[in-house]
């Protein structure tokens, strides 16, 4: 079986290693794990796995970041990859924007910063079970 890939997306260095650290940490090679620090760098790397035939099951993405908010990259990353399962991890996202994830995104769920590592790692468990 194919390894697959977690994508986090967060524009501070120091949340992606904190993020990957503790997703490492608890599903250990079981997974690829992927960072990237803008919208614009993940669609990027996306583009890459794609072309390499690696799937993405998770993609972690912060709402707030220079460029493209998550939000919208969320929602592109919708109608590409519909059955990644998407968290937005966020201190700072309105109803708004979240409401319309969760209806047009299909928004797996929303972890508030600063997130608690046992929930986080418990939503991204549940999230790779229902990716299978």
């Amino acid at each position: 079986m194919d390894r697959k890939v977690i994508l986090c997306v967060d524009d501070e260095p120091i949340i992606l290693e904190s993020l990957r650290e503790q997703l490492e940490k608890h599903f250990g090679d079981n997974y690829i794990y992927e960072t990237a620090e803008s919208a614009e760098e993940a669609l990027e790397i996306l583009n890459d796995l794609e072309e390499e035939g690696v799937e993405v099951a998770i993609i972690v993405c912060d709402w707030l970041m220079p460029g493209m908010k998550g939000d919208q990259f969320l929602l592109q990353i919708d109608l590409k990859y519909p059955r990644v399962i998407k968290i937005l991890l966020t201190g700072q996202a309105d109803q708004e924007s979240v409401d319309n994830l969760e209806d047009l995104a299909d928004l797996f769920t929303l972890v508030a910063k600063p997130w608690n590592k046992e929930e986080l790692i418990t939503i991204v468990n549940n999230g790779l079970r229902n990716y299978e």
